[in-house]
């Protein structure tokens, strides 16, 4: 695979993303089912529709990835690193809009502040949904307005970080007897540790694979 460079800046993304749009297999599905074929497969859930912003702020020293922790009052995914969106509504023109909806309510985003680049394959999680992710491009000027009753905390993570697969590690649980496996890519240290795993690590490492790999 094509390791990314130490530092990645908005327009060296969205050059490349651009670039690699045509190839074959940028909008295949992922999912939880590749690293767990024996526990579950894609087709065995009535999925829900959700859809994800995997948005990069375009800062001076680098792009960032706005991530959230989720509050621990929610009905699903609650207390976990997650980025922004929801469960795409009737009311969604598309999962773009969805997702430029969900970033707006949860973190104060307003759309004109994101300049969609796109959105790759599908991602289908072993809890149920069909997430579409959405990558766009979020111009810094944007005010951060947080929801408190959706999201506990909002942060940035370098995208070279990210994008980066010696950062991405495998750790495992058991989930109904058995043995189930996930991506988790840990942010910082000590205390101060992000632990970005399950559906938004698998989410990351898709990006990675379409757009790296």
């Amino acid at each position: 695979m094509d390791e990314p460079q130490a530092v990645i800046s908005a327009a060296q993304f969205r050059h490349r993303f651009h670039q690699r749009c045509d190839c074959e297999g940028f909008d295949q599905h992922g999912g939880d089912h590749i690293l767990n074929p024996d526990n579950f497969s894609q087709d065995q859930f009535a999925l829900r529709d959700a859809s994800v912003l995997f948005g990069l702020i375009d800062r001076p020293d680098g792009a960032n990835v706005l991530l959230t922790t989720r509050t621990e009052n929610l009905s699903s995914h609650r207390g976990q690193i997650a980025l922004p969106g929801g469960k795409i509504d009737t009311s969604d023109a598309s999962p773009e809009s969805a997702a430029l909806r969900e970033a707006h309510e949860e973190v104060g985003i307003e759309p004109e502040y994101v300049e969609v680049l796109g959105r790759l394959g599908d991602y289908r999680s072993g809890s149920g949904y069909r997430v579409h992710p959405v990558v766009g491009i979020i111009d810094p000027g944007f005010v951060l307005k947080i929801n408190e009753h959706e999201v506990a905390e909002a942060f940035e993570v370098p995208l070279s970080f990210l994008m980066n697969p010696l950062n991405h590690q495998i750790g495992s649980a058991m989930w109904d007897d058995k043995e189930r496996f996930f991506y988790k890519m840990p942010y910082g240290v000590g205390r101060d540790v992000k632990p970005i795993w399950g559906l938004t690590a698998g989410i990351i490492r898709m990006i990675y694979e379409r757009v790296y790999g």
